[in-house]
């Protein structure tokens, strides 16, 4: 995706943990970050807490979703995909893209991978890798501040 293009739809995934979402619900509402995930990465499990802290600081102001991603045949498993979701306190709405159809919808290349957008559905921050979360948290402070 590029800067300022509309968040994709979400749909085609294989799976749902914690509730269903969608882009209807997302957009027009508040800023979203959807992250993509992987249950075989290790720096995604150490990003975690920090995306956890995002969420529950501006709970009330941001949405966040989840994004899982196989990276190998043993991440298709969605007993271990649950497990690990629990085991890192991932409460918000998490999409098992088993078919990587969401992975394609965004183009996503790689886990972690962060992306943002403002209250109208319009991509304003990417990042990827286990790092830059103050970067990733000064933008969505940034989305914050223009409501």
């Amino acid at each position: 995706m590029r800067l300022h293009e509309l968040m994709q739809e979400l749909v085609g995934s294989t799976a749902g943990l914690n509730g269903a979402t969608s882009r209807e619900k997302l957009v027009g509402n508040k800023p979203t970050l959807i992250h993509f995930w992987s249950v075989s990465c290790y720096m995604c499990k150490d990003a975690m807490r920090e995306i956890n802290q995002l969420r529950d600081k501006y709970k009330d102001d941001l949405n966040v979703v989840a994004v899982h991603i196989p990276r190998s045949v043993a991440d298709l498993n969605v007993n271990l995909i649950k497990s690990s979701a629990e085991a890192h306190h991932i409460e918000q709405p998490v999409f098992v893209d088993n078919d990587l159809k969401l992975r394609k919808a965004f183009g996503n290349k790689t886990v972690p991978a962060y992306y943002v957008f403002d209250k109208d559905g319009r991509l304003r921050h990417f990042q990827a890798g286990g790092s830059g979360m103050k970067m990733l948290e000064k933008r969505v402070i940034r989305l914050l501040d223009e409501i």
